[in-house]
């Protein structure tokens, strides 16, 4: 299914793409291009792959990686994050005010930024953002419905929110919307938190917090899974299901960069949704795709050995090697509600059964940063001693020890289960097969396997279909606390007809959730990581996870681009990005 929008034809994307061939040169410099200040080029488009196709793009149902990355470049929060330091930055905010007792912000509204062009708006142009446009998108951020996958992000943070939500399910929402979000004049509105949050400025620079036109809700309402009107440097044109979305420079854009240039440099992007990633390198290397993203494993040591400084003219002696350890996390839920894996001995039992460090040597080919030894979360944050968690390795008396314990001898009448996943360019497949081995050889145990869309394991996990899941967690912002935030009980729903999101595991723990919360309201950074250590280790020893390994990013860019430093986050800001064809 092919959807187009604004009148935007494939003809004028082939058209502009032709023209940033690196050999097409003028007087001028490259064809199509312009120059800019700071030595830098108006033009070109950026084209990327992902090796997942989007589920929704509507901001209160994002919940994975390939989505984010997407609509991050259409939408837009009153916060961001710098993508060099990974700072909280203003974006639709000029500027706030926080009360003296930390519960109370007022924030004012960057003037001048107007919503996308789209159909929605009378005459099909998009207006100025006020502030009673982000109560709206908060205030149906704490409305329970299906799309709305994110609500547990003001769960308890923001004054009346969890009774709007309660109340909405039962269709009585009040009339004045949720009572600690008010708007006070057109361009300045004030949020009440129910008590001191120091997260809560990167909470809002989250993609659920994403402002998004009113207008568009009203007019596409479900629809908006493939709809978006933001205010960001690109506007959706066409979306091909599975197969291409094309965004297009917004031209009303807002925001300039140092050397005083309208944003964004690039004409627009080109997503595409290879799913093979030896196929993707090949496009690479055919000049087809200007980045690549997660190298295909068997490739790994030859692009290292020629992308190192020292080495020769050669297939990969060209680009540009880009590698930092991330702050993702790939892992295993259990299911604890399941009536195999609600035995924290047998979730023991598999944690103890694994391998990790030949995972990471022999089927990843080292693209990783460490073997998942310890907690849920990775060893890139300063402030936090992961190593002060104890996890898990290979053990095999252990891992027999537990099986036992749960009443399987040698794995003997352990039922059936199995382990979904999605395939992610195969590297998952090869893990999951990996895994299954690995069971069978230390526990005797088989373990099927059975890989599903992005979409479909998804909607599985959070209404609780299966045994074991395969998961990656991707922060949504740089702190510990994104990882911990998955295990909160609050966001598991009482009954199992319900989703429950981030807690897929559906695991509940009254001291995790009190040291988790109590970690929140901390006055310092300090005091937090102490009670977020805590509580991981609380975790760790009931064992709703299998962490398998932290990651490490690697992406190779054609040799003209940038300004686009890789971060741990993966957090990406295309509006920076420009094409140099200097060289």
């Amino acid at each position: 299914m092919t959807v187009s929008f604004r009148g935007l034809a494939w003809l004028s994307l082939v058209m502009v793409v032709a023209c940033v061939r690196p050999n097409e040169e003028s007087t001028n410099g490259p064809s199509g291009f312009t120059p800019a200040a700071g030595g830098k080029n108006y033009g070109g488009v950026f084209r990327l792959n992902e090796s997942e196709y989007i589920k929704s793009l509507h901001p209160h149902s994002i919940t994975d990686a390939f989505t984010y990355r997407t609509a991050s470049q259409i939408y837009e929060g009153l916060f961001a994050f710098d993508p060099t330091t990974l700072q909280v930055v203003p974006r639709l905010v000029e500027g706030y005010d926080l009360s003296p007792d930390g519960t109370s912000y007022t924030f004012r509204l960057k003037k001048g930024v107007y919503f996308q062009d789209d159909p929605c708006f009378p005459n099909g142009e998009g207006r100025e953002l006020e502030a009673k446009d982000v109560a709206y998108c908060f205030g149906m951020l704490c409305t329970q419905r299906r799309q709305n996958q994110n609500f547990s992000l003001f769960q308890g943070i923001i004054q009346g929110a969890s009774e709007y939500y309660a109340a909405s399910a039962e269709g009585q929402a009040p009339t004045g919307g949720v009572s600690g979000i008010q708007v006070e004049d057109k361009h300045t509105l004030r949020i009440q938190l129910t008590e001191p949050n120091s997260l809560f400025l990167m909470y809002l620079a989250q993609p659920a917090c994403f402002i998004y036109a009113p207008e568009a809700e009203v007019a596409y309402g479900e629809g908006m899974r493939n709809r978006a009107v933001g205010t960001g440097p690109f506007f959706l044109a066409s979306i091909d299901e599975d197969i291409a979305i094309i965004l297009r420079k917004n031209l009303d854009y807002h925001r300039k960069d140092a050397e005083g240039n309208t944003l964004p440099f690039l004409e627009g992007i080109h997503i595409q949704f290879v799913k093979d990633k030896k196929t993707e390198l090949l496009e690479f290397r055919q000049h087809n795709f200007d980045m690549v993203y997660r190298l295909p494993t068997d490739y790994i040591m030859e692009i290292l050995a020629g992308t190192a400084e020292d080495a020769e003219d050669g297939e990969y002696s060209e680009y540009q090697l880009q590698r930092v350890p991330e702050m993702v996390t790939q892992f295993l839920f259990f299911n604890t509600q399941n009536e195999v894996f609600d035995d924290v001995d047998v979730r023991k039992a598999f944690n103890f059964a694994v391998d990790r460090q030949k995972i990471l040597n022999y089927v990843l080919n080292g693209e990783g940063f460490a073997a998942g030894n310890h907690g849920i979360t990775p060893p890139v944050f300063p402030d936090y001693d992961t190593e002060k968690v104890r996890g898990y390795s290979l053990q095999k008396d252990s891992a027999q020890y537990y099986l036992e314990k749960a009443g399987y001898p040698a794995g003997e009448g352990f039922p059936e289960i199995s382990l979904i996943l999605n395939a992610d360019g195969e590297r998952n497949t090869q893990v999951a097969v990996e895994l299954q081995k690995q069971f069978l050889d230390h526990l005797n145990v088989n373990v099927e396997i059975k890989v599903y869309p992005l979409a479909q394991l998804l909607e599985k996990g959070f209404y609780g279909d299966f045994n074991l899941m395969r998961a990656g967690w991707y922060a949504d912002y740089p702190s510990a606390e994104n990882f911990l935030w998955l295990f909160s009980g609050e966001s598991v729903p009482k009954t199992q007809d319900q989703p429950s999101y981030p807690n897929v595991a559906r695991w509940k723990n009254e001291k995790y959730d009190w040291l988790y919360q109590e970690a929140i309201r901390a006055r310092s950074i300090e005091e937090a990581n102490e009670l977020f250590l805590e509580a991981e280790q609380i975790l760790m020893d009931e064992a709703p996870l299998l962490v398998l390994w932290y990651d490490e990013g690697y992406r190779l860019l054609q040799p003209q681009v940038r300004d686009f430093p890789n971060n741990p986050m993966q957090y990406r800001d295309l509006a920076l990005v420009w094409f140099d064809y200097s060289l």
